[in-house]
């Protein structure tokens, strides 16, 4: 029971670190986004389809991939070029993808609801989840000792100081937020070739928000978003364990009840944890040369 339920905590949160860490990468450098919803459905989508045509699982995530990049590049127009605001963006930006996917779906599969099933032998069986934990120490490694991840840290906290050292801070936001599509799209391919067979409609339900509690939680430091991702994938496999359970012996716990639990841990987490924790200075600031 208790190895089922690690097992099962380790997988759905799975997802949820690839996307918290690209919504660090965006959010350290500067850039608001609550778009990751949006890249991790289109990224879901991507791979489904890509994993369909190419019987690889790995084809298959690239596609997802860059299906989020391509969305995240279309959020940067708006909101690094444009300055648009980032809340109102990103919201328009996820909810493009929550009508884009279904439409191509349409176009491609003729049906709006589901992508075909994917076969067992063409889908992941564990290697999304030693990925994205190996991720987790690459980052770490990456933003402590690297020149790039200083530049990263520092458009976020001080671009004016960037800037006079000679570093292009929009060139970084750039790049940071199109890591940030690489990564929330690949969490969406864990969840349509890992944990699931298929892409479905709004199949994300909310994750990539809840990814970014997670960042939040985390103080926007990989280690600690990771384990933030644990917990919540702890509470969406205990909610997976409780289904069809009874209450004292008697009536059955409504679902209703049981499938609101990881969100109602997602704002626990954040009512009493979100103001002790310090955001990036200059996040969803825009900078602009003097």
């Amino acid at each position: 029971m208790i190895r089922d339920l690690l097992g099962s905590t380790l997988r759905v949160s799975t997802p949820l670190i690839f996307a918290a860490l690209g919504g660090m990468f965006s959010e350290r450098s500067g850039v608001i986004n609550i778009a990751l919803e949006g890249m991790m459905l289109v990224g879901a989508f991507g791979a489904a389809v890509g994993t369909l045509a190419t019987q690889s699982p790995w084809l298959g995530s690239a596609w997802g991939m860059g299906a989020g990049v391509l969305l995240a590049l279309l959020y940067g127009v708006f909101v690094i070029r444009l300055r648009a605001n980032q809340i109102v963006a990103g919201t328009a930006i996820n909810m493009l993808a929550l009508g884009l996917t279904p439409f191509l779906c349409k176009i491609r599969y003729d049906v709006t609801g589901q992508t075909p099933a994917i076969p067992i032998g063409d889908r992941f069986q564990s290697a999304p989840l030693y990925l994205s934990w190996a991720l987790v120490a690459i980052c770490w490694l990456w933003m402590k000792y690297t020149r790039q991840g200083l530049w990263l840290r520092f458009a976020g906290e001080h671009p004016e100081a960037l800037d006079a050292a000679g570093v292009r801070v929009n060139r970084v936001r750039w790049a940071a937020v199109a890591v940030s599509g690489a990564l929330a799209g690949m969490g969406g391919a864990s969840l349509s070739v890992f944990l699931s067979s298929s892409w479905a409609r709004n199949m994300t339900a909310g994750r990539g928000f809840i990814a970014l509690a997670a960042l939040i939680f985390g103080k926007w430091r990989p280690v600690p978003t990771a384990m933030a991702c644990l917990l919540f994938g702890f509470a969406d496999a205990v909610e997976t364990r409780l289904e069809g359970a009874k209450l004292w012996g008697r009536e059955p716990i409504p679902v209703q009840f049981i499938q609101i639990l990881p969100y109602l841990v997602t704002i626990l987490v954040l009512a009493g944890f979100v103001g002790r924790s310090r955001a990036p200075k200059a996040l969803g600031t825009v900078f602009s040369r003097a």
